[in-house]
């Protein structure tokens, strides 16, 4: 009877599209260096990895290609084959069609297709000459024929704060023993990450652990091939230790050693102090587990998307209480109210935190990209990614990709130059494109720099004249700041004819709306000869924010906090008209104001000489909003306005407020 491996689907396409995105970079690095054995044996690895699961799953033409590359791997490694373009280019190519029939998996659940033809091409690859080759073969290790440790080379396996050392001797001193465990898990395993669960728990029931490699968290979700190291402490003997986990399907015990605590040495300074050691060891000596491993769990995102909704639902709630608290003057109840804007906060807090997703998982998929793009264009381009470990919310790191794909795309194809013209230039051949993120307040700032030939203000508004775009007497009037500006109208190009790297009949204002509909904000900055900068602005969230709520006329409107620079308030007389523009003074600055009511088009008279103006900002300009009265700063949940109102200029969104009353969100990048 044929064992149905469709509850293991899921797992399987997480993990190869881990393995996939492990094997794209660790090609980029061994292109790079065709003598990094290190990233050899990680794509041999994966590639190993990813055979035996997608033939335990039945998708044996997957399995088929990963065998065939896996030969010429194999080949790399024992140094028959040199490791050159055209084989790093087959492999690519392996990956994109292994990516192909992944999603063909997800899609359909047929991972059926013919490959024929990169196996031919890897057939000839593994036929080809061996004249010259760069890697020595006695510099290979293979994961197959790790040495089994001895008692001498065991200890060097992990590195000891004064911390470890202080529990290990007095472990040392109450009759414990200290033994390094290697532990494999078969090749073919579907659940790893189940099996080290497993094997940790088995060990926990009367031994404690102190360290492993790799670390518990990856060990958690899998990130590891097929063994892992365990130091432990213990008074059961080895026998027992191994029969134990033996008894685990799928677990083997590779080698079991004693080490010697007296020939150990700190290699870090100490993470705690003696007497917390001591105690840590008396918990265990008491059957008291101590944590010493970071735990975490893998959640389906629409179950956080559910509890960021009722979180939602509570802060809104919470607002009601609040304004009844306010109107009815109840002590007891402003009490109470204290008690859950506290709660809800930290619960807020941690909400938002779980949400939160490392830039890494976007900026991963681009070294490939720009090597593809490169190559196609003749250029030679060092790629840099800084601050991969910056953290944004899951809705913005879904949206982020596209915008960023167009910038390097562009950055590629109009920014670099080619090798000759770089020199004719005085710079080196090879140019440098930089991605970077860094957290900032409550915003994060993403870049992408090339040191490339820059943008010509004048040829950008010379073509924005040939377009229609703008007149000439307007041009005349423009600033530098204002003629590059023109790069984010609709319809702008500056390419002669449209190609498949960058823009493809698309400008750079599909850039900008995207960002402006994540609530930020892009410019850019750029010297002729020299390169060009885009940076962006994106809020951490778009889920709850801290809003300014004011009114015009009998509505109540919210404007998100991040827009706002101050507020101010003036009388009609402060009022002066420039070119047909209500102004005010402010600081010696000149403001341009807009009459809130006026944009929006709300009926009825204002009552009184008093107005206030929120000063708020659009990408680097100030704008002032006349509105009637300012009512407070609040917390507000943002709630879509459903398909038949999406994209109405000016508005973002909409809350329930504490009355139970719907308020609109104002859109400050579309509002004017």
């Amino acid at each position: 009877m044929k064992m149905d491996m469709s509850q293991y689907l899921d797992i399987f396409l997480e993990e190869s599209k881990e393995h996939l995105g492990n094997l794209n970079q660790k090609l980029l690095d061994l292109e790079k260096n065709s003598r990094d054995i290190a990233a050899l044996n990680e794509i041999f690895r994966a590639a190993h990895t990813l055979k035996g699961m997608s033939s335990t799953m039945g998708f044996e033409d997957l399995a088929d290609l990963t065998h065939h590359m896996e030969d010429v791997l194999v080949d790399f490694k024992e140094g028959t084959l040199q490791v050159d373009t055209r084989s790093i280019d087959a492999i690519f190519k392996c990956f994109d069609r292994i990516q192909t029939i992944i999603e063909q998996i997800e899609t359909s659940g047929n991972g059926e297709l013919d490959n024929s033809d990169l196996i031919y091409i890897l057939q000839s690859i593994k036929s080809g000459s061996t004249d010259s080759l760069d890697i020595e073969e006695n510099e290979i290790i293979s994961p197959d024929n790790l040495p089994e440790e001895s008692t001498e080379n065991t200890e060097s396996v992990f590195k000891f704060s004064d911390y470890d050392l202080t529990v290990l001797r007095e472990a040392d001193v109450r009759d414990f023993k200290v033994l390094n465990l290697r532990v494999e898990v078969a090749p073919d395993s579907l659940m790893k990450s189940v099996r080290a669960f497993m094997v940790f728990k088995a060990i926990e029931e009367d031994s404690e652990v102190i360290k492993s490699i790799p670390s518990a968290q990856d060990l958690e979700e899998g990130k590891f091939e097929d063994y892992f190291d365990m130091l432990i402490i213990s008074k059961t003997d080895s026998d027992s230790i191994i029969k134990r986990l033996e008894s685990i399907s799928e677990i083997s015990v590779f080698s079991i050693t004693e080490i010697q605590v007296e020939s150990l040495s700190a290699d870090t300074e100490p993470e705690k102090p003696e007497i917390e050691a001591i105690a840590d060891v008396d918990n265990m000596v008491a059957g008291k587990k101590v944590s010493k491993t970071k735990q975490t769990v893998r959640v389906d995102i629409d179950r956080l998307d559910n509890l960021m909704n009722l979180v939602g639902e509570l802060v809104m709630h919470k607002g009601r209480l609040e304004q009844i608290g306010a109107t009815e003057k109840l002590s007891d109840l402003n009490e109470t109210i204290e008690q859950i804007d506290r709660i809800s906060g930290d619960l807020q807090s941690v909400v938002m935190k779980v949400r939160m997703v490392p830039i890494e998982q976007v900026f991963n998929r681009f070294p490939r990209m720009v090597r593809d793009l490169s190559k196609d264009l003749n250029k030679e381009i060092d790629f840099l990614i800084e601050g991969k470990d910056t953290e944004l919310d899951r809705t913005v790191i879904d949206e982020i990709g596209d915008p960023l794909i167009h910038l390097l795309r562009n950055a590629i194809d109009h920014g670099i130059e080619l090798p000759a013209q770089r020199v004719k230039f005085g710079k080196p051949t090879r140019g440098t494109l930089m991605l970077r993120a860094r957290h900032e307040g409550n915003n994060v700032y993403i870049e992408v720099e090339d040191d490339g030939a820059g943008i010509d203000p004048e040829r950008i508004k010379q073509k924005a004249i040939e377009k229609g775009l703008i007149g000439v007497r307007e041009a005349e009037e423009m600033s530098r700041e204002e003629d590059i500006e023109l790069l984010f109208m609709p319809g702008f190009s500056t390419a002669d004819q449209v190609t498949d790297i960058s823009g493809r009949g698309v400008g750079l204002d599909v850039v900008k709306n995207k960002i402006e509909a994540l609530n930020g904000e892009i410019n850019v900055e750029s010297k002729l000869g020299t390169g060009t900068k885009f940076k962006i602005k994106l809020p951490l969230t778009l889920a709850i924010i801290q809003a300014l709520m004011i009114s015009v006329r009998d509505e109540i409107y919210a404007v998100p906090l991040g827009s706002v620079d101050e507020t101010t308030k003036i009388t009609e007389a402060d009022i002066k008209m420039i070119q047909n523009q209500e102004v005010i003074m402010l600081r010696g600055n000149v403001l341009p104001l807009y009459r809130l009511a006026g944009l929006l088009e709300v009926p009825a008279e204002a009552t009184g000489d008093d107005m206030y103006v929120v000063v708020v900002r659009r990408a680097d300009k100030q704008i002032g909003l006349v509105v009637d009265s300012l009512i407070g700063q609040q917390e507000i949940v943002i709630k879509s306005l459903g398909k038949l109102l999406t994209g109405v200029p000016g508005i973002a969104g909409a809350i329930v407020a504490g009355d139970g009353n719907v308020r609109l969100i104002l859109d400050i990048a579309t509002l004017f």
